[in-house]
This record gives C-alpha cells, sequence and structure tokens, in this order.
C-alpha cells in the first residue's frame, strides 16, 4: 500500500454533505508527518487504510505491556478477534500502580468495505443493533504492584502463564496470572474476584532485590523456559534460572561488558545461550552465557547509533538485529557480519526518539517501529526502490516504508501478535491501539 493513503487532511468551511462528497478529492491532499499544517486544516484517519483498528484505555498509561499466548489456535484470521494481554501501569502515585491482566474481545473489522454484509436494504434498520452487537469489549483484572512498572513480559513456563515486572523501586517480581486469566474469562469470576479486592493480596511468586538500581531491559529465553535475564540502569545484567517450587537462581555476577544503563536484552530465538543488549552507552553486545560472566561478552558494536540505542529486536527466522536510538536511526545488523561493526541498511524515518521496534513474527523482512514524534511505521525489507523513479521527489520517503499509522501520543511499546496474522497492538500514554491495516 501507498502511505499517503493512511492520513488524510482536509481543509476549507464546512459544506453541504451533498456538496462535500461531490468535492472529496478536490479537497483532500496527502499529509505526512513533518508537514505543517495550516489553519483550517484537520488530520482525518482514511478508515479504508486498516482491516481492523480499535482503542482501549486503562486509567493510568501503561508503557509496557505483552501479549499472553493463548490457546485460541495459531493463524487464526477470524472475526471478531479475542487476544489477551499483560500491562503494568505509571501511574503518578506509586502505591497505586497495578499489573493488569486484560481480554479484549469482540474486535470486528472495521474497514466496512471488507465486511460481507451485502444486504442494502436492511443495513439502515439494523445499523443501531449490529453497532451495538459489535462494541469491542474489554475485561481487566488487576494485581497491586509495588512502584511503576517499568517493563513487563511474560511466558509459559510449566503449563503455566508468569510474568516478569521490573519496578522503579529497583525490584523483579515474578507472578502467576493463571486466577487472573480464569476471571477475565469468566464474568461472575470477575466479578467476585473485583468485588473481594483479590488484587490487593496477590503475592509473587518469587522476588530479586540484587540489582543496585532500577531497570527496563527484561527478556524470557523462549528456547529455555523459564530462563529470565534482567538489566539495569546500572549497566548490570543478571541471569536467571528457574528451580524448583516457583523459584529461581538468580547469577549474582552481572555480565561485564556495558558501561551505562542497559535499555533493552533480547535472547536469540535459536541458542539458548546467546543474548544481545543494547546501552545508553551506545553499544550492542551479543553475549554467551556459558562463559564466566567476565568473559561472556562474544561481538560489540561499541558506536552502534550517534547516542542511547534504546531498543533491539531480534529476527525470529534470519540472522538480523534491528535496532532504534534517540537519534531516530533505525539499523539494521547481519550478524554474520557482526564484526564489521557497520549496518547493512539504515532508515531515518522518526524524527524523535525511536522507543520500540519489533520483527514481524514468520515475515522475516518485515518489522515495525515506534517513537516519540507519534508514528508507529510499518517496513518491508523486500521492497526495492524503482529505478524509474529515482530522482523524483518521492524518493525521500523510503521504498521500505510501507504505511504510517498515527494518532497514540507519545508511543512506547508495539508487538505483532504472535498468533493472529498482522496485527498489531500497541501502548502510548494516550491509550492502547489494536490494528492491523490493508498493507501487511
Amino acid at each position: 500500500m501507498d502511505i499517503q493513503d493512511n492520513v488524510i487532511a482536509e481543509e476549507g468551511e464546512p459544506m453541504e454533505e451533498e456538496a462535500q462528497n461531490s468535492q472529496e478529492e478536490e479537497k483532500s491532499s496527502v499529509y505526512l508527518p513533518g508537514q505543517p499544517l495550516q489553519e483550517g486544516e484537520e488530520l482525518i484517519c482514511d478508515q479504508s487504510a486498516y482491516i481492523m483498528l480499535h482503542q482501549a484505555q486503562t486509567g493510568a498509561p501503561c508503557l509496557s505491556f505483552d501479549i499472553v499466548k493463548d490457546k485460541l489456535g495459531d493463524n487464526r484470521d477470524t472475526y471478531p478477534l479475542t487476544s489477551y494481554i499483560v500491562a503494568g501501569t505509571q501511574a503518578s502515585r506509586t502505591h497505586i500502580n497495578n499489573l493488569i491482566v486484560m481480554k479484549l474481545s469482540n474486535m470486528h473489522r472495521t474497514n466496512k468495505e471488507s465486511e460481507d454484509d451485502d444486504d442494502d436494504d436492511d443495513e439502515d434498520s439494523d445499523d443501531e443493533e449490529e453497532e451495538e452487537l459489535k462494541k469491542p469489549h474489554m475485561a481487566a483484572a488487576l494485581i497491586k504492584h509495588q512502584g511503576c512498572v517499568n517493563r513487563t513480559r511474560c511466558t509459559m513456563f510449566n503449563d503455566t502463564v508468569i510474568a516478569a515486572s521490573w519496578s522503579e523501586l529497583g525490584r523483579v517480581n515474578i507472578w502467576d496470572l493463571s486466577q487472573q486469566l480464569k476471571a477475565v474469562d469468566d464474568p461472575n469470576l470477575l466479578n467476585s474476584y473485583i468485588k473481594g479486592n483479590v488484587g490487593n493480596s496477590v503475592s509473587p511468586l518469587f522476588t530479586f532485590n540484587g540489582h543496585q538500581q532500577e531497570g527496563f531491559g527484561m527478556d524470557w529465553n523462549s528456547t529455555n523456559p523459564g530462563v529470565l535475564a534482567t538489566g539495569d540502569c546500572k549497566m548490570d545484567i543478571h541471569i536467571w534460572h528457574p528451580k524448583e517450587a516457583g523459584s529461581w537462581n538468580v547469577d549474582q555476577r552481572p555480565l561485564v561488558g556495558h558501561t551505562r544503563s542497559v535499555e533493552d536484552i533480547q535472547w536469540s530465538p535459536n541458542e539458548p545461550t546467546v543474548l544481545a543488549s543494547c546501552s545508553v552507552d551506545k553499544s550492542i553486545r551479543i553475549w554467551d552465557t556459558r562463559a564466566p560472566p567476565s568473559k561472556a561478552c562474544m561481538l560489540t558494536t561499541e558506536n552502534a547509533h550517534e547516542s542511547d540505542v534504546n531498543v533491539i529486536s531480534w529476527n525470529r527466522n534470519e540472522p538480523f538485529i534491528v535496532s532504534g536510538g534517540d537519534d531516530g536511526f533505525l539499523h539494521i545488523w547481519d550478524l554474520r557480519r557482526f564484526q564489521h561493526k557497520t549496518p547493512v541498511a539504515t532508515f531515518k524515518h522518526h524524527t524523535e526518539p525511536v522507543t520500540t521496534v519489533d520483527w514481524h513474527p514468520t515475515d522475516s523482512s518485515v518489522f515495525a517501529s515506534g517513537g516519540s514524534d507519534n508514528q508507529i511505521a510499518l517496513w518491508d525489507l523486500s521492497v526495492e526502490r524503482d529505478a524509474e523513479n529515482v530522482g523524483e521527489e518521492i524518493t525521500e520517503i523510503p521504498p521500505q516504508l510501507l504505511f504510517i499509522h498515527q494518532g497514540q501520543t507519545n508511543i512506547k511499546e508495539l508487538h505483532w501478535h504472535p498468533q493472529i496474522p498482522g496485527v498489531i497492538i500497541s501502548t502510548a500514554e494516550s491509550d492502547f491501539n489494536i490494528f492491523r491495516t490493508i498493507s501487511i
């Protein structure tokens, strides 16, 4: 799809509906982020560019979340859709924060052109009833959390969904989400859960207080269940290994290498002992935990970005990592050439710090990025510039840029849904967005 289909700016005085429709093409113009709006212009989302687009709000902003893998099946594409997530709040007061387990359901298509309703005669009379039936639902079960949640990640371990949460108070907690997931699936259980204030009395399975500062880096190992890595704002990364009875052995010796805050951590999707990390020290490092912590760093790119490296994502099928930094750049790194310390591709579209990146779970050429410039960009590395268009003004836009999604304020995290093709969930200071574009 052409990114010009995404957002439209309209201008002019209010008109009669019939006249407005007849002049729609004349009054509409393409808007690209960064362009100034003239007086009277307004940004309007082009709904036809989306197969699905929904919003959700949780009161206090949730600046980190993860998608819970469910038992509803993989590669499902039948609407309405359902998704489970766990998110952590960043409330203004430390003592009123929560982990929130949410069930987002009854999410219908929002692209009317793609629906199967062909009976125009019955459409008008049934509109109100149909709209009511198609309203999305959100059920939420809260767990009281000490301090703002800097980051949360979940995994399946011993047939149980567990989540780790990084607290601003410097603690990392592990939680069993079984009770909350049952509650959001059953209105009666959820009502009892809420009325009984059950969430206020839930205790973590395990808590680690060994980090010397709060942190943000956190990732579960997908090939070695129960293994966790956490990184803090000092520079330390600790490796966790599960023990029996819901406990973990955390190596008190941190991995030695970074000199400033560890911002993000990603385990290799294929090698159970290999992970990557990025830091405010501008570096990206590859580690092998089989070595002693002081010698675990295998590969390093010292100046991966011009400033802080905020986020990384490891391609699930190919040896590539994408990184995003405070400089607004996106770099693609080929791990087979990592020692060359030069990215194989670089993109500069975001006008402010990149705060989130995520490779598509199955398409090795597609990834998404988001930033403080209130944009989510979808990229396809398989797209090449058309030689016939070289030199035209449009070539200022990278041909790999498929789509720009806007509408959220200060975007913090996004994730592709691993079981629902093409669906992205994103969180920001303003709200959650759940969407699928026509481009992926």
